[in-house]
């Protein structure tokens, strides 16, 4: 479908005491991917929230191959490979600077209706975007 990537400085605070990235940042930088490629087809967060949608993630899957590093430029892109139902997925992969494969993985949001919280189909207007792609 689409796939959109960022690029991520490795900060201080993504590192543990020998200058790795900890693994728990890996779940941020796929949501910075995520939230950089929905803006990137013409959507944000705030603005599904104002149409009545969130997003909860209902499951994260990440494999690590190798360390990210302090100060790093590493690339994060972030697809979409099928229209969603119920749950959108999105896969990523990230890259060290000098091409290394560091980590893929991949999150599952579900649809919810902001004032219920109970659980929807997307929103036309989402599929509506996404056919386009």
């Amino acid at each position: 479908m689409k796939s959109f990537e960022t690029k991520i400085r490795v900060e201080y605070h993504h590192t543990d005491q020998m200058g790795i990235v900890h693994h728990s940042n890996y779940v941020k930088f796929f949501e910075v991917a995520r939230t950089e490629w929905l803006r990137a087809i013409g959507l944000t967060y705030a603005e599904m929230e104002r149409r009545g949608v969130m997003m909860p993630i209902v499951e994260v899957n990440i494999k690590y191959r190798q360390p990210a590093y302090y100060d790093e430029l590493i690339s994060v892109t972030a697809f979409v490979d099928e229209l969603p139902m119920a749950r959108m997925c999105f896969r990523y992969e990230i890259r060290g600077e000098d091409g290394r494969d560091i980590a893929s993985g991949t999150t599952t949001l579900g649809f919810i209706d902001k004032v219920t919280r109970r659980p929807q189909r997307a929103p036309i207007w989402l599929m509506e975007v996404l056919e386009k792609l």
